[in-house]
């Protein structure tokens, strides 16, 4: 990793997960294989902050901790890559279990549950499915019913979520994702060496 750290892929340690690694790698990962439109890709950390801002329309009460199981969901990606949904099917259980143990490392890093609430993990792939059909429409090519085939129907959203499908440039993208992390998880900072302390309820 560019901070230093050697991230065994295949045992990770929370100790060796870095906010600014997660940051930087994810807003260099395009969504749909760079086949979007717009000046810059839709890269992943562009996605998760989506994905935060609908499951909020669903969930206004989300604490911080719960944002912030949202806004990692995707962090694997930041040294495995975007694989496409076909590809990780016929990828099979390996792969799957391989992505499991890394995003349980970078939530204990966090001091979060390596697995999230099973509430909680229905309510991300919701809103991670509505971001998904709404990239899918907006940027990839499909047609409403297209994407309605493969996602289902979006939630309903408003103009202000809408508004985060315009690609931002890589390094605005990181800025935004750590911006997102901090709000979620105020004080809590990604110290080298150490997991962070899990972040204070929202009162």
């Amino acid at each position: 990793m560019l901070s230093g750290r050697r991230l065994d892929i295949l045992d990770p340690s929370p100790l060796d997960v870095e906010l600014d690694d997660i940051a930087h790698g994810l807003a260099r990962v395009a969504r749909w294989n760079g086949q979007t439109s717009g000046p810059f890709v839709f890269s992943v950390a562009q996605h998760s902050c989506l994905v935060e801002a609908i499951a909020l329309e669903a969930e206004p009460a989300l604490s911080g901790p719960q944002r912030l199981a949202v806004l990692l969901h995707d962090a694997p990606e930041y040294v495995m890559g975007d694989v496409i949904t076909p590809l990780k099917a016929a990828l099979g259980d390996h792969f799957r279990a391989i992505e499991g143990r890394l995003l349980g490392a970078v939530y204990l890093s966090f001091g979060l549950p390596a697995e999230p609430p099973a509430a909680l993990a229905r309510l991300i792939k919701r809103a991670d499915r509505t971001a998904a059909c709404l990239e899918a429409t907006a940027l990839a090519g499909f047609s409403q019913a297209e994407a309605a085939t493969i996602f289902g129907r979006p939630d309903p959203v408003p103009d202000s979520v809408t508004a985060l499908l315009a690609p931002w440039a890589p390094e605005d993208a990181a800025a935004r994702f750590r911006e997102r992390v901090a709000a979620a998880a105020p004080g809590t900072a990604n110290r080298p060496g150490r997991p962070c302390q899990p972040p204070a309820e929202d009162a």
